[in-house]
């Protein structure tokens, strides 16, 4: 029998949790007591004051959250794709701006450094970052180029010294102010490459984006480097050459998201069920009525076809069979999954729904960003599309 809404694996009707390893359940387990624990009990008013909590980011660090699919030598913990996953889905079971702390930080920091940087760069940023003693971000969006990263303004010459110059500006950066290192991605002579930038560098100023109705507690920002000088060795990601490269990060950031809105989709699944068991209308509990058991099965049912298509995915990864348009079609199905989950369980709360008394409404808002960010849902239709067809539709 599917596990009931009460228990440990809450939602799980087709049990995809007969396919985890002891290892992969385990992450699952602790990242879910990490979020009732410490996230749960504080998202809330974070997100109602446009607060980030802080203190997460050590915690997070000391549990193995960031780049836990790296190398232990790198203070990592070697994990498997598909235990990356879970912890991307249970850390957005708290909050979207939480799971996109250690996103950035996991596949989008953290992750070039050690594809493209050299043994220097790796050898200092990634036990920094694996325990959470530094922040990174991750700077390729600019403000008139989101969708089509390849035409950046942001340039960065090559000076006599040997050194760098950087210029341009940066929008929409998970973690910009609070970060000790950004990944910056500039056009220079030899095609778009990336740089690790110390956010201490002169010329370098983050600013914070406030006004958001969405991810409120999440720090975005924007970043404005001028005349920023750095240094060849310690700076330029070697390895990292052309366009290629930031989208192979994205790539990254995607897959983790593919999971992570499945998350935010269970809390609102969950918290509609244990609504409808309890609210009675009529004498009666409304989960007892057609219209609400439809809405409930409707959920529950996309909720388990995102899971099984998230499991797929991992297999596929940890293979290393991964296509982007694969992890596109993932993306793009598990998040319109969740926001559709999050708008019915609305209204089976009726009212209730819009009070920060429980998480829908937040959740609902925070998915309307993740819809839009890492590659909108129409681009990545797109994407799925020039697969299916060979005909890019781009252009």
């Amino acid at each position: 029998m599917p596990t009931s809404h009460s228990g440990s694996f809450s939602t799980d009707f087709m049990l995809f949790q007969l396919h985890l390893t002891d290892e992969e359940k385990l992450v699952k387990q602790s990242a879910r007591e990490f979020v009732n624990k410490e996230v749960l009990p504080i998202i809330e008013k974070h997100a109602q004051d446009q607060t980030f909590p802080h203190d997460l980011i050590s915690k997070m660090g000391s549990l193995g959250f960031f780049g836990p699919t790296l190398p232990e030598k790198y203070g990592c913990s070697n994990l498997s794709a598909i235990s990356y996953g879970l912890l991307m889905y249970e850390l957005e079971r708290g909050d979207s701006g939480i799971r996109s702390v250690a996103s950035v930080q996991s596949s989008l920091v953290m992750w070039p450094i050690f594809q493209y940087g050299n043994d220097r760069q790796k050898d200092y940023w990634l036990p920094l970052l694996a325990s959470g003693e530094k922040v990174g971000c991750f700077g390729l969006t600019e403000a008139d180029f989101g969708s089509n990263p390849s035409g950046m303004l942001t340039k960065a010459v090559k000076q006599s010294n040997g050194k760098w110059l950087i210029n341009g500006t940066k929008m929409w950066i998970t973690n910009g102010s609070i970060s000790d290192v950004a990944v910056v991605w500039a056009q220079t002579e030899q095609g778009v490459r990336g740089f690790l930038v110390p956010t201490s560098t002169p010329g370098f100023k983050s600013v914070l984006m406030k006004g958001k109705w969405s991810l409120r507690a999440s720090v975005t920002s924007e970043l404005i480097l001028e005349d920023v000088l750095v240094d060849e060795e310690t700076s330029l990601l070697p390895e990292a050459r052309g366009l290629k490269a930031p989208l192979s990060c994205l790539s990254q950031a995607r897959y983790g998201i593919a999971w992570g809105a499945l998350g935010a989709a269970e809390m609102c699944y969950e918290t509609a069920l244990d609504y409808a068991l309890h609210r009675k209308q009529f004498d009666r509990p409304i989960a007892g009525f057609q219209l609400q058991q439809k809405k409930l099965t409707e959920m529950v049912t996309e909720i388990t076809k995102g899971q099984l298509l998230a499991l797929q995915l991992g297999k596929l990864k940890d293979s290393h069979k991964i296509t982007p348009a694969q992890i596109s079609m993932a993306k793009m199905n598990n998040v319109k999954v969740a926001l559709d989950v999050c708008r019915s369980a609305r209204t089976i709360l009726g009212a209730n729904g819009i009070l920060d008394e429980y998480p829908v409404m937040r959740h609902m808002a925070n998915l309307e960003s993740v819809y839009t960010y890492e590659g909108t849902h129409d681009m990545h239709t797109l994407i799925v599309g020039e697969e299916i067809t060979g005909i890019s539709a781009f252009s």
